[in-house]
């Protein structure tokens, strides 16, 4: 039995596991019940509230949580963790391996070109919500998987539902993505600084971007983000949305957005570089 084990640095979230505990004891699941939702994969200090507030309102009683993550240009083929097992300062997590085997079978060479491919790679979009999903779903099984940014990865939703249809799997869907990332560390500032810039991605940028992700019209929503560089992990997008409407889900919501830049405070001042972060959700179709 193979385990992956924690690459990433100190920093990114606690390590301890009273002191994860603590943090997300003010996060009990909700009512909602999504079957999607959509969660940023900053360090815990800047987006872990943003991103627990989604993870809390998906199904707690999915057999499997899929975890969605991206950093990967179009192109590039879909990106599998292998490992049996997956380690957090919470326990492990033991991979659905029944699933993963289906779905790389269902996605080799029919979606994407280059087939699929091993994720053998330190990467934060998935990682660091791993503690979350541990929390909060301490009984499932995980699929970890990561996407490109092309319309493949919107089908690629639809095929995860029926995968897991065809196994009687009871699943959620958490895509991973952080929106803006604005300021000289990412050489994007098409506002200047301070004030405006931040107010310009916060009302414009990102705000079009969600209302686009709500709308759910999945090549739009891929166009706007390339052109406006409002999401970095566009295959986590599409797959979830892509999972949520052939699971019948209702409407998008948006539960919380933020940026880095809050954690200056009210009235702090404004950093030369920040990012957006958003929890979204996509709950039941309410019946009429």
């Amino acid at each position: 039995m193979t385990l992956r084990k924690r690459a990433l640095p100190q920093g990114w979230y606690p390590q301890d596991e009273e002191e994860i505990r603590r943090f997300l004891s003010p996060f009990s699941p909700q009512a909602r019940k999504a079957r999607a939702a959509l969660a940023p994969h900053a360090g815990w200090a800047y987006s872990g509230a943003i991103a627990a507030t989604a993870v809390s309102a998906l199904d707690s009683q999915a057999d499997t949580v899929v975890i969605i993550g991206g950093h990967l240009p179009a192109g590039l083929p879909p990106l599998f963790a292998e490992e049996d097992w997956v380690d957090s300062p919470l326990g492990t997590m033991e991979m659905d391996r029944e699933l993963r085997s289906l779905l790389r079978k269902e996605l080799q060479h029919k979606h994407f070109r280059r087939g699929t491919a091993a994720d053998r790679y330190q990467d934060n979009t998935v990682e660091v919500l791993v503690p979350l999903v541990r929390y909060f779903f301490p009984q499932s099984w995980l699929l970890w998987l990561r996407l490109p940014a092309e319309m493949a990865s919107f089908e690629a939703g639809s095929v995860l539902f029926h995968a897991g249809k065809a196994l009687n799997r009871d699943m959620v869907v958490l895509g991973s993505s952080d929106l803006t990332h604005y300021g000289e560390h990412y050489d994007f500032s098409p506002m200047g600084t301070g004030k405006k810039a931040l107010d310009w991605v916060r009302e414009v940028n990102d705000r079009q971007f969600i209302e686009s992700l709500l709308e759910g019209k999945a090549e739009r929503i891929l166009e706007r983000a390339l052109e406006d560089r409002s999401a970095c992990c566009m295959g986590a997008v599409l797959a979830t949305l892509g999972f949520a409407q052939a699971a019948g889900a209702g409407s998008g919501e948006l539960l919380a957005y933020g940026t880095s830049a809050d954690a200056s405070g009210p009235g702090g001042e404004v950093p030369g570089s920040f990012v957006g972060y958003a929890a979204l959700i996509w709950p039941p179709r309410q019946r009429v």
